[in-house]
């Protein structure tokens, strides 16, 4: 039994598929492109002639940038630096520092830290005015001059050690050493400024205490003088002693004169020279002594005897001694506490000292003897690169405008702006 075999009709194409087709039936091969690039030759090699001179001439105006550094071993985290931390997360007005300083709290050395305050608007604010750096920039502003230092400085830590790398690019190499030990110098006044450990905390409180206290001992010191020259007071126990023994050989000495003068009644009469002498002797005797016991303050004639005597009498210096007492202990209170805490003032310094952070450098800033910068042959060859780049970018771009349809709608949108352009020149030359 014979049968018929039948050819298979393929399917009816669709407009995508069919459009599909078309444009990869029209899109240019390898070969074509090579062909393109052939037939410009000259106008690559033109291109890159004109590009090659403009290189050479640009690099050879860029100034010469010289680069210093230095390389820092932050110290280890300990307390004092977790109370730095937290100053810095009170008192920073950065925001990102203080974040920053906020998640490292819980780290192991303080690294991370120093790279956040050596690129603070605090360090680069003072190396700015340091080193006049608005006129050396050609800056405005000094956000703009901010910018342009930090592009030009490198800070990197190493992730292993925790060194500290600084490097600052200038045009002359000795401000780049500068800049490079101004940022050493910035970073220690900072830390040390901002250092609120428990030692500088004490330090400070210490410190309040002994200005209060030597202005108070200053006050009582004052205050027994004032009464010490008021009332002839110099030391109340001796003076006691001394105006006892005083009045106690006064005593002896008109007992002695009186029984003289009973005897010179009795020889010579009462009118006799040897007795009126005698008498006055005695009348001298007594009043002395009724001075220093403080019965009596005036003489026959009316005149106060204790004005013209120089030290107190032993009448009053019971209630003088407990004034004086008084007056003296608070002195010497004071002179004690004022020794103790300016003891533990020198304490507190040398402690405060110790618990400052201090960055030890490994390798201070150097003056470089080579040029960092620009390199020359680099951007000769990235000019020349993108210079070959473009010019067969624009050849392709020109082939695809040339073969695009002129009612395209691409072609029909770039010719109304173009159109709407040249209108718009027009007006406004006229």
């Amino acid at each position: 039994m014979r049968t018929e075999s039948r050819e298979q009709i393929p399917p009816p194409l669709d407009h995508t598929t069919k459009d599909s087709l078309q444009a990869a039936a029209a899109k240019p091969t390898w070969i074509e492109n090579a062909f393109l690039f052939w037939e410009f030759r000259y106008t690559f090699a033109r291109v890159v002639g004109i590009v090659f001179v403009l290189s050479i001439m640009v690099a050879l105006l860029l100034p010469k940038e010289y680069t210093s550094g230095a390389r820092i071993m932050p110290p280890e985290q300990g307390g004092n630096s977790a109370a730095l931390l937290a100053t810095l997360v009170g008192k920073s007005s950065a925001g990102g520092l203080a974040g920053l300083a906020g998640s490292l709290l819980g780290a192991k050395n303080t690294g991370a830290l120093f790279v956040a305050l050596l690129h603070s608007g605090t360090v680069s604010g003072h190396l700015i005015d340091r080193f006049d750096l608005q006129r050396v920039y050609h800056k405005r502003y000094r956000e703009d001059t901010a910018k342009r230092l930090s592009h030009l400085t490198k800070i990197t830590e190493d992730p292993k050690s925790g060194v500290i790398t600084i490097g600052v690019t200038d045009e002359k190499r000795e401000r780049a050493r500068d800049l490079a030990q101004g940022y050493l110098d910035e970073l220690n006044n900072l830390v040390a400024k901002v250092n609120t450990s428990s030692a500088h905390r004490e330090r400070e409180f210490i410190e309040q205490r002994l200005n209060t206290v030597q202005s108070e001992l200053q006050r009582a010191q004052l205050e027994l003088s004032a009464f010490s020259s008021k009332n002839t007071t110099i030391d109340i126990k001796e003076q006691t002693r001394a105006t006892v023994e005083a009045g106690a050989k006064l005593e002896g000495q008109l007992i002695a004169g009186e029984s003289e003068l009973d005897s010179l009644r009795q020889i010579y009469g009462n009118q006799n020279v040897r007795v009126r002498a005698a008498e006055a002797r005695n009348a001298i005797l007594q009043r002395e002594l009724q001075r220093a016991n403080g019965q009596d303050s005036t003489d026959p004639d009316g005149k106060d005897i204790d004005a013209s005597h120089p030290y107190p009498s032993l009448r009053q210096l019971p209630q003088l001694g407990v004034r004086w007492a008084n007056l003296y202990r608070n002195v010497r209170i004071h002179e004690t506490v004022f020794d103790l805490l300016s003891q533990e003032y020198e304490t507190a310094r040398i402690e405060e000292v110790k618990s400052i952070p201090t960055v030890s450098v490994i390798d201070v800033p150097w003056l470089p003897e080579r040029k960092s910068g620009p390199h020359r042959t680099l951007i000769v060859l990235i000019s020349l690169l993108l210079s070959v780049t473009g010019t067969a970018v624009f050849l392709l771009m020109r082939r695809s405008w040339l073969e695009m349809d002129h009612e395209d709608m691409r072609r029909v949108l770039v010719a109304q702006i173009g159109t709407t352009i040249r209108n718009r020149w027009r007006s406004n030359s006229i």
